[in-house]
């Protein structure tokens, strides 16, 4: 795996789930100029409509719509993520050689165990980032922040620490989620409303929950510094 410096790594247990769960807001930080990359842990697969080739394909189709600064796999096992040593200094060696200032990870509340293992695994590769004294890659490096997005498989309605209005970018996130044929189209047609309209009330609803018309759910576990109330919705 070839590394770039970023300002931004996005870490999802799947292809996909940086997707669904921020990619309005990997759009408007590019935008604003931060290097944003993601990393999957895993291939996804096996899943009932996929498989390895096609995931692969699908997400190298999601990256280019979003436009990423990098994509990576770690190549942990799907469905049996778990936050392990070896695990965890693998992904502490991709955050000491990207060196981003700020980690995206999972809500920490989700009936998916590999959801839950990979928000551990992202605290735990966070605090061993910054060791020294190690044969771990790179130079030591802190995050400051572990933000936390919502891909979650709970009837869950959370309390999110800011919601990030996402109006300008909604329309090129549906088409990078809809990259994913195999997981949210096939196997789904007599669904209604259908995944992707279901994922569009969401948003307009966290959207209208600040007065705009699209919104992403954002929460942390540590204080969040203003330095002026300016940006504010």
């Amino acid at each position: 795996m070839e590394f770039k410096e970023l300002d931004v790594l996005v870490i999802a247990p799947h292809p996909d789930d940086a997707e669904l769960g921020m990619g309005g807001g990997i759009q408007s930080m590019q935008a604003s100029g931060q290097r944003v990359g993601v990393l999957d842990l895993t291939n996804g697969e096996p899943t009932p409509h996929g498989s390895t080739e096609l995931r692969a394909a699908e997400t190298q189709a999601a990256t280019e719509v979003l436009g990423l600064a990098w994509r990576g796999n770690l190549g942990l096992e799907n469905r049996r993520l778990q936050p392990t040593l070896n695990a965890r200094a693998a992904l502490a060696g991709v955050i000491r050689q990207t060196r981003p200032r700020w980690l995206f990870a999972p809500f920490w509340q989700d009936a998916h165990p590999d959801h839950l293992a990979a928000t551990q695994l992202v605290d735990d590769a966070r605090f061993w980032a910054k060791l020294s004294k190690t044969d771990m890659p790179g130079d030591p490096h802190h995050p400051e922040r572990i933000f936390n997005y919502y891909c979650v498989h709970l009837k869950l309605h959370g309390q999110p620490a800011f919601v990030l209005d996402i109006s300008d970018y909604w329309e090129t996130k549906k088409r990078s989620i809809e990259c994913y044929h195999s997981q949210f189209v096939l196997g789904r047609e007599s669904m209604q409303p259908g995944f992707v309209e279901q994922l569009e009330y969401e948003a307009r609803y966290w959207g209208k929950s600040i007065g705009v018309e699209f919104g992403e759910p954002y929460a942390c576990r540590e204080p969040i510094g203003l330095s002026g109330m300016t940006s504010l919705v």
